[in-house]
């Protein structure tokens, strides 16, 4: 896995970045006399510290901080793909409530899909490796299963490969198109390298039928990890984020 050197930071940006509170918080904590460094307590908010050195507890209990954290979520639908940062309600349940083991409370989902649409979905705080992945300049492709509600003709497969207009100033930009089984032009994968809202559903619309049924399967060399289930997810392998990060 590739290796970024950790910066000195201040103690209670530390404590913020672990979840233990916001920095109000935190600083009551601190110059209560909870929190300790290296076995001793530390009572300036300020104080630098090592992330990868030194050892941090809180009320006794050691805080684990990993600068960057990598998830692959199977998500289900029904959830929002956002952060709690994102929403006006905070009740509402969204795909990273669904990281359980997490050690950061600043990760977000890199791009979005559809509440009702299932799939891949890449959670981080990894904020230049989001970037690159959406970057419309590296066009990355991310692949679908759907199943729609009308047959698409051969006239349609070839109108949507070579772009069609979804109502936007430009049409799309040129796809690839398969069907999944033999005989059956209800199911198709669809790859596409752009993330226009309800781009698939609008395209389907343009060729007279509708989606019924939408599953992402890969965002440029990560593939979904079929042994999860939805609502499941796992951390990313080593050389799944090499992968990622040498786009």
């Amino acid at each position: 896995m590739m290796e970024r050197k950790a910066k000195r930071m201040r103690l209670d940006k530390f404590l913020c970045e672990t979840g233990a509170g916001t920095r109000s918080e935190v600083k009551k904590l601190i110059a209560k006399g909870s929190v300790s460094v290296n076995g001793m307590p530390v009572k300036d908010a300020g104080a630098r510290i090592s992330e990868e050195t030194d050892r941090v507890e809180l009320c006794g209990a050691p805080v684990l901080y990993k600068a960057f954290e990598y998830y692959m979520l199977y998500k289900p639908a029904g959830v929002i793909s956002a952060s709690k940062a994102d929403l006006r309600d905070k009740n509402t349940r969204c795909v990273v409530d669904l990281i359980e083991t997490k050690c950061r409370n600043d990760l977000f989902p890199v791009g979005r899909l559809d509440k009702d649409t299932e799939g891949l979905l890449l959670i981080t705080n990894d904020g230049a490796l989001a970037h690159r992945l959406l970057s419309p300049r590296k066009h990355v492709w991310k692949t679908y299963y759907a199943e729609l509600s009308a047959p698409l003709s051969d006239e349609d497969i070839r109108r949507l490969e070579g772009g069609v207009d979804i109502g936007d100033e430009t049409p799309t930009l040129p796809c690839e198109i398969r069907l999944t089984e033999p005989g059956n032009p209800l199911s198709i994968r669809i790859s596409i390298r752009e993330g226009r809202y309800h781009q698939i559903k609008r395209m389907m619309e343009a060729c007279g039928s509708e989606v019924t049924y939408l599953k992402r399967l890969s965002m440029g060399p990560l593939m979904l990890d079929e042994t999860l289930s939805p609502g499941a997810y796992r951390e990313l392998k080593e050389d799944e984020l090499a992968a990622l990060l040498s786009l």
